[in-house]
């Protein structure tokens, strides 16, 4: 089997709802990553085998294959085809790993992956409010199997966030730590100019919009709960944002013909999932499989990017896989940072790759929890 290395990865800056990005055209978005990772490493975009990119709720801007749309929109060859992947909030991690599944298989050299996702235009969970409008029952209740295995049980990640810190104990306080510390990271590290490497101007944008400075536990401490009797409030869940994210992947035989020397190969992609009603767990097991598939330990990674789309999500998978948390999300996450559900997962890896070159690690792991309980894993090696 072949070797899948990673050219590069960028992203916009992450935009918060209504924000700076909320009128930009989607497929214009993912146009200026797809420009951005092409012209900044010298390619000749014609070379490309084929563009995936993930997003959620294709409908209206976002509809008609976006990979296609903001492929042609950056200008380049009709003859580069484009698919569109949705595996919700895993979908640009997924693209990730279909391009390394092609680069490795042999059947292709050079592909773009990426995500795109303008949550300002198009609501979260967007497509199945548009199905009840035309009288289609909802992804869950509305199946006979479903009903008949699970019952009728409310499906919803906010509440799967509450029953996972209900059963490992994680309290509100201690999830408004967690959450303080994401947002004092992210301010820190865009002070340093840690991102400036892998971020992509975009409609004047320069900088994430999401990180609060002036946040305080008091502050957390004063906004009400998501639901009666709920742990959760929003400082502690992950911000509704607008943005995209797009890498390159080649192969061993790519990057010899043309002179690149990559930054790193993908050691390692899965994928895994976990009881769909519990939903966001599913980034433990995965994380598990993936060690031991590799036979590689949890210290052995030196950083982690586990997507923080509830605060409860990422402290029990702290407390399963026993993982440093000076080396989880030491740039910030998704409550201060955003998380433009279709674009987070290359966004992520556009973040360890940097981060992993800044500190001069080795192995970073890379994992986020999924809508319908699955959870993609990929383990990137630096090479350079």
């Amino acid at each position: 089997m072949g070797t899948a290395y990673l050219i590069d990865a960028v992203r916009t800056p992450v935009g918060r709802r209504g924000g700076a990005l909320a009128g930009t055209h989607p497929a214009d978005l993912g146009a200026a990553v797809i420009r951005a990772v092409v012209e900044r490493n010298d390619l000749d975009p014609a070379l490309v085998d084929d563009v995936i990119f993930g997003c959620v709720d294709t409908l209206g801007p976002q509809a008609g294959n976006i990979a296609r749309t903001a492929w042609l929109a950056a200008g380049y060859p009709h003859h580069v085809p484009g698919v569109t992947v949705d595996r919700q909030c895993g979908s640009s991690q997924q693209a990730v790993h279909f391009a390394a599944q092609a680069v490795m298989s042999g059947t292709m050299d050079l592909v773009l992956a990426g995500g795109v996702q303008n949550m300002s235009a198009i609501p979260i969970s967007a497509a199945m409010l548009a199905g009840r409008e035309y009288g289609f029952d909802d992804p869950f209740g509305g199946s006979a199997g479903w009903r008949e295995r699970y019952g009728d049980v409310a499906v919803s990640q906010f509440r799967s966030a509450d029953m996972i810190a209900e059963h490992w104990d994680i309290s509100r306080a201690a999830m408004e730590e967690f959450a303080l510390s994401s947002h004092r990271r992210a301010v820190a590290a865009a002070g340093e100019g840690r991102f400036d490497a892998e971020l992509v101007p975009v409609a004047g944008l320069t900088r994430d919009e999401g990180p609060r400075p002036d946040t305080s536990l008091e502050k957390m401490a004063a906004l009400p709960a998501l639901s009666e009797g709920s742990r959760l409030s929003a400082a502690v869940a992950s911000q509704i944002s607008d943005g995209a994210s797009a890498a390159l992947v080649a192969s061993e035989e790519f990057v010899t013909e043309h002179g690149i020397t990559p930054r790193a190969r993908i050691h390692h992609l899965g994928v895994h999932g976990a009881d769909p009603v519990w939903m966001l767990t599913g980034p433990i097991p995965a994380t598990s499989r993936a060690l031991r598939r590799t036979g590689l330990r949890a210290a052995d990674i030196d950083l982690f990017e586990v997507n923080e789309a509830f605060a409860s999500v990422v402290l029990a998978w702290l407390e399963e896989t026993g993982a440093d948390p000076e080396r989880v999300n030491v740039n910030g996450g998704g409550i201060a940072l955003g998380h433009p559900i279709g674009a987070t997962g290359t966004k992520l890896l556009a973040t360890l790759l940097h981060e992993l070159e800044r500190r001069r690690g080795r192995f970073g792991l890379l994992t986020m929890c999924e809508g319908g309980g699955t959870a993609n894993v990929t383990i990137i090696e630096l090479v350079s």
